[in-house]
């Protein structure tokens, strides 16, 4: 039981925290009065750096749970899979590199444009459709025993 719990909770627990972190509160704490770039820069760092500590968590009790309750759908495996390569691709590519840039950003010495930030918004934008795809479907097959 706790297990098809955890298959319902997280993935609205996780969709609920990257919306608010990833399109709420970076946006808006360049807004906030006395905010400069480095310091922005630097806030972010320090709560992107947790929030992929925390989907990491997210994902590694999701896997135990969809390999205890074997009850999956494709659409749930999809999903699933989707939403854990863009943490992967996140985790081991994308995190570093825009690390890298706020680095240079703070101390002065980065090239004027980079795309990285707009990957990263693409990246999130996708793994929320994705973690909401997975929540719905997998609500509807634990809930009411349907397959989706």
């Amino acid at each position: 039981m706790t297990m098809r719990v955890l298959q319902i909770a997280i993935p609205f627990i996780w969709f609920g925290t990257v919306g608010a972190i990833s399109f709420m509160e970076a946006p808006l704490k360049f807004q906030a009065p006395g905010i400069t770039i480095p310091l922005g820069l630097g806030i972010g760092r320090l709560v992107f750096f947790t929030l992929n500590k925390m989907e990491i968590v997210c994902a590694l009790l999701l896997l135990i749970a969809f390999f205890r309750v074997r009850n999956s759908t494709r659409t749930m495996l999809v999903a699933l899979g989707l939403v854990l390569l863009i943490l992967l691709l996140e985790t081991i590519w994308l995190l570093p590199v825009l690390d890298a840039r706020a680095e240079m950003v703070i101390a002065g010495t980065a090239p004027p444009f980079s795309n990285s930030h707009i990957v990263y918004i693409v990246f999130d934008a996708i793994k929320l459709i994705a973690l909401a795809v997975l929540g719905i479907a997998t609500t509807r097959r634990l809930i009411s025993g349907s397959s989706v």
